[in-house]
């Protein structure tokens, strides 16, 4: 071999030289050819790296998890120019698209305290027709519920606070009343402040006399509802509180105005009532002999039209005289909510039932008589747990017994 490499030299030194002397330079249209050429394969090169860049984490990610990546079909991506700089492009980050922030002035802040609802002066919407013209509503300076004159007042249930007009800032919702008679008008209203921060109403949610005689409570959700617990009668006087039926309603701000959205929209029948009804016959006997007293005898019928059974009746008006027979033995003590001792207990009527009841007594007879006031006779649906219920026809619940 050492005698060859002499020979091979010579032969690649007179190759080289032999081809160097036929070598043409280039020409000005070889020249454009050839600029043209380098720029597109540039272009390509540019290209071919952006690729590279993409499918480089998913190949990369395919290489460490042990699999053979599957070919990536081509793709026409536009050509870039390259970067001024030897570093990467950073890849721009997608935001999602916002709105251009406003520069008009935020809602007014309508969250309001108890104490300043009563500091201030209010406007109020107008209080339901029974109410006197002592409730007013222009530059009202409400009364706590302490006050029993018949003035506006703020009632004790809490106010809510949320955003109910959907303005960015949040409202108030309290419960207003005025006292008629021995009952209150009351007015769920929304407060909200106006640009100069003083308090003003957004408008009533809803009131009594609108299919409701009592508001009870109230409740404002994150969501922006309103929902008021309402009730079919106010109880006063000697009307128990558990007579009334309650339901919760929900109310939404509707572009001007609050509208029902969800509950019951009206009262039907109380479930807990039937209907009772009492017709009576009565008649005088005889005299007690050396005696001015005579016998009478009162027949009461009791018929359950429906629709539930009642556990228990009760008789008032009863005994005008000395009980002498019948059915007063069956008479049990009045229930201790009762305060008439003279009241006569009685098991209770099926639906659908009739009952008749007979009572004996030794009267004042003759002339005696003529002297004796007219009595009222009723009849009263009780339960087990001593609660006496109204009739869903009351005006057929008693009879009169006139003898004078």
């Amino acid at each position: 071999m050492s005698d060859l490499e002499p020979r091979l030299r010579e032969r690649f030194t007179a190759y080289r030289a032999d081809v160097t002397t036929q070598v043409v330079g280039p020409g000005p249209d070889l020249a454009r050819r050839t600029l043209r050429r380098r720029r597109q394969t540039r272009a390509v090169a540019v290209a071919t790296a952006a690729v590279v860049l993409v499918l480089a984490p998913v190949v990369a990610n395919a290489a460490l998890n042990g699999e053979r990546s599957a070919p990536v079909p081509a793709q026409t991506v536009d050509p870039t120019a390259p970067p001024t700089t030897g570093t990467l492009p950073t890849p721009s980050v997608s935001e999602s698209p916002s709105s251009t922030p406003s520069t008009a002035p935020g809602a007014p802040d309508g969250r309001i305290s108890r104490a300043q609802l009563l500091a201030a002066r209010l406007d109020l919407p107008a209080w339901p027709s029974v109410a006197p013209e002592s409730c007013t509503t222009s530059k009202v300076r409400l009364a706590t519920s302490s006050n029993k004159d018949f003035v506006p007042l703020l009632a004790d249930i809490p106010v809510g606070h949320a955003d109910v007009d959907a303005d960015g800032a949040d409202e108030t919702v309290a419960v207003v009343a005025c006292r008629y008679g021995e009952a209150l008008a009351k007015q769920v209203v929304a407060f909200d402040r106006n640009d100069s921060g003083q308090i003003v109403p957004l408008g009533r949610v809803v009131r009594t006399t609108d299919g409701i005689e009592d508001i009870r409570g109230l409740k404002v959700t994150t969501a922006g509802s309103i929902e008021v617990r309402v009730a079919d009668l106010q109880p006063c006087c000697d009307i128990p509180t558990y007579w009334a039926q309650e339901q919760q309603r929900t109310y939404r701000w509707e572009g001007d105005r609050f509208t029902q959205t969800d509950g019951p929209t009206k009262f039907g029948k109380d479930p807990r009532l039937t209907d009772l009804r009492l017709t009576m016959t009565y008649k005088l006997g005889a005299f007690v002999e050396n005696d001015a007293r005579q016998y009478l005898t009162t027949v009461l019928t009791v018929k359950n039209v429906g629709p539930r059974d009642v556990e228990r009746i009760s008789f008032r008006g009863l005994g005008l005289g000395e009980p002498t027979g019948g059915d007063w033995s069956k008479c049990g003590k009045p229930p201790t909510t009762e305060p008439d001792n003279s009241v006569c207990m009685l098991p209770g009527i099926p639906a659908g039932e009739t009952r008749r009841y007979t009572f004996e007594e030794l009267i004042p007879g003759g002339a005696r008589q003529e002297y004796m006031a007219p009595q009222n006779i009723a009849v009263t649906h009780w339960d087990r747990q001593d609660r006496r219920w109204r009739d869903l026809t009351p005006d057929d619940n008693k009879v009169t017994l006139n003898l004078g």
